[in-house]
Parts: C-alpha cells; structure tokens; sequence
C-alpha cells in the first residue's frame, strides 16, 4: 500500500536548527521521495518502509532534543503528483 506522510518536527527550544536538519538529512538519505517546503517535509512510499523508517528516525529526533512535537499527517496513496488547482 502506498502513502504520503507530511512532517513537521518542532523543538521547543533555542537550538533548534540542527536537530531539523539532522532529522531530513536522515529522510533524504534513505531512497524514498522527499519533498520539502519550509514548514513541512512529505515522505512518499510503501506503508512498511516509510513507517519503518519513520519509527527509527522520529526516535532519533526526539532523542536528539529536550523537548518537542513531530506533527504527523498520512494519506492512504502517493500524492507526490499532486498539483494544486489555480
């Protein structure tokens, strides 16, 4: 089954910037479609293998951080074609 799955990873705290760019780094680096705006990064694939890439690395950022929120939307298909209507 594929799906898109939007992220928004948010420490709560002063340095923030290199736990995002540590977290997306991790998601470009494994193979899967990535695409990135300035609020979000989306993650395009196979339930399985975006799901365990996910668990792996959501935990790694969190880790990585004091305190946080990683904001989690999943569509059930690969939208990663998709343009808005103008």
């Amino acid at each position: 089954m594929k799906i898109s799955v939007e992220l928004t990873l948010t420490p709560l705290q002063d340095d923030f910037e290199p736990a995002i760019v540590n977290f997306i780094n991790k998601l470009r680096a494994s193979g899967l479609k990535i695409i990135e705006n300035p609020l979000s990064t989306q993650v395009y694939g196979d339930y399985d293998e975006v799901m365990d890439l996910l668990t792996e690395e959501m935990k790694v950022a969190l880790d990585s951080i004091e305190r946080g929120l990683i904001y989690m939307k999943i569509v059930k298909s690969d939208r990663s074609d998709y343009e808005p209507h103008t």
